[in-house]
């Protein structure tokens, strides 16, 4: 969660595999900021709730960088914006 990344382990691993974020906190499509609640398809794409960017992203399986599907327009409650979503 501090670490604005998503990891993958399987099990017996002894490291994680870094599926998400890891290149610091912000507000890039290559990165998350305070990421919290998580979905995966049955694709394996990852919705994610970026809570600090008020955002929910999808990350195809594979990909480097995700794509805003709801908010991302700051904090608020009109119908294009998001307040802390989890």
């Amino acid at each position: 969660m501090n670490n604005n990344r998503v990891m993958k382990w399987t099990n017996g691993a002894r490291e994680g595999i870094l599926v998400v974020g890891g290149r610091g906190r912000g507000y890039l499509l290559s990165q998350l900021d305070f990421p919290q609640g998580i979905i995966v398809d049955q694709l394996g794409t990852l919705y994610i709730a970026d809570l600090s960017n008020h955002r929910i992203m999808r990350w195809p399986k594979g990909a480097t960088e995700g794509q805003v599907i709801f908010g991302g327009n700051g904090r608020g409650s009109l119908s294009n914006e998001f307040y802390d979503p989890i």
